[in-house]
């Protein structure tokens, strides 16, 4: 049961972080909720590449984008660590998102 309480807890926390509005604002909160996302969706990069390279580059983007995606799975697992530890500490003036796109789930918009 006290289990089940926690990871209630973390879900709803997640939900919060990701549902602001203003996706331009540069919080901690916001990074928490990149770096929650970079590691545990990082696998959607494997499929969203291959749609973004078949969008630009029609059928050769399937092998282009499948291995873009495994390049980019490692990298969003890695950067979403960074951002989820780095969440506490205020980002500096000027701060951007390191990968775009921002979330792992924006290639399917």
């Amino acid at each position: 049961m006290k289990k089940l309480r926690v990871y209630l807890m973390v879900i709803f926390t997640a939900l919060t972080v990701l549902s602001f509005p203003d996706a331009h604002a540069q919080s901690s909160a916001q990074k928490f909720g990149r770096g929650l996302a970079g590691m545990t969706c990082g696998f959607l990069e494997i499929p969203g590449n291959i749609v973004q390279e078949t969008r630009t580059q029609g059928a050769v983007g399937v092998p282009i984008g499948l291995a873009k995606g495994l390049g980019m799975f490692v990298a969003r697992e890695l950067v979403g660590v960074y951002e989820f530890i780095s969440s506490p500490f205020p980002a500096p003036a000027g701060y951007r998102p390191i990968l775009q796109p921002e979330y792992p789930w924006d290639y399917f918009e």
